[in-house]
């Protein structure tokens, strides 16, 4: 039957698609410009306020964080059985409701990492300089620190005998399933970050950065909800640190570990996949 066959390319190119896709929608974009990357060092930096202002910001955003969460663990600790307490669903709500609570306050001043993890992904790239990412992360540190010192102030005995809300590798578990948990759990996390956060999603959806604090939000609770019976769920450094140095037994220190390295190697595949595979940034002519 003539004219039944029809060439496959011919076929393919005869109802173009509304909405580029792949390479397309990345040459295609209408007034965008890609944003230039960060100088790795920024010495005029230090001498401004808005610098200092957003370590602050971020002291204050992962003091909080660390004082809610840690609180909602021990919580769920001191009751006698899950069902009279929030349960494993409400230490993840926990924790995914205070990143997004945060993240919505702090994303104007400071970005909104609150996890030097995130930290690190955007610093590989280039999104901020080395001066900035370290800055942040002391601050992070510090931030939780305090967070979780205000807990045990409030219940010396119970913070003790209860764990502090450190992290630790669960029985029945070895430290590769622990570590494994951490770098995908924080590769889920920061590659949501990049795609919320996606400069040429927000030149093109007005919508994007205002629900950016959202799909993050629920990032963390998911992530929470898979990986607490394995690790307690560390996928940020600075909330580790400062429950292990509050909590400060042996225990605590000896994986402690796994709670940086599995977090950072999460974040470095996340901007590496991102950066090369979402985006195509190497690849893209220079024109």
């Amino acid at each position: 039957m003539e004219g039944k066959e029809e060439d496959v390319n011919v076929r393919a190119n005869k109802f173009p698609e509304r909405q580029p896709i792949g390479t397309a929608a990345q040459t295609e974009g209408k007034d965008y410009k890609e944003p230039p990357p960060a100088p790795f060092f920024e010495p005029g930096e230090l001498k401004s306020w808005s610098f200092y202002r957003a370590g602050i910001a971020e002291f204050i955003a992962t003091f909080l964080f660390l004082y809610v969460t840690v609180l909602t663990v021990m919580g769920v600790k001191r009751a006698p059985n899950m069902c009279s307490s929030v349960g494993i669903q409400g230490i993840a709500w926990a924790f995914g409701g205070m990143i997004f609570a945060l993240v919505y306050c702090t994303a104007g001043i400071s970005g909104g990492h609150i996890n030097p993890a995130v930290t690190f992904g955007l610093f590989l790239a280039r999104k901020l300089s080395l001066t900035g990412a370290l800055f942040y992360i002391v601050m992070q540190c510090l931030g939780a620190i305090c967070g979780a010192g205000v807990v045990k102030g409030f219940q010396p005995g119970p913070y003790q005998v209860n764990g502090g809300g450190a992290n630790m590798v669960a029985h029945g578990y070895t430290k590769g399933s622990g570590l494994g948990a951490e770098i995908i759990g924080t590769f889920v996390l920061v590659y949501t970050v990049f795609s919320a956060t996606d400069s040429k999603r927000s030149a093109r959806d007005s919508h994007v950065p205002i629900l950016a604090p959202l799909p993050i939000g629920f990032a963390v609770f998911w992530v929470h909800l898979a990986t607490i019976p394995i690790t307690g769920t560390g996928i940020n450094p600075a909330r580790s640190l400062g429950a292990a140095i509050i909590y400060n037994k042996d225990h605590a220190w000896d994986e402690h570990w796994i709670f940086w390295v599995g977090p950072f190697i999460g974040a470095a595949l996340a901007a590496l996949y991102h950066q090369i595979v979402v985006r195509a940034i190497p690849f893209k002519s220079k024109t």
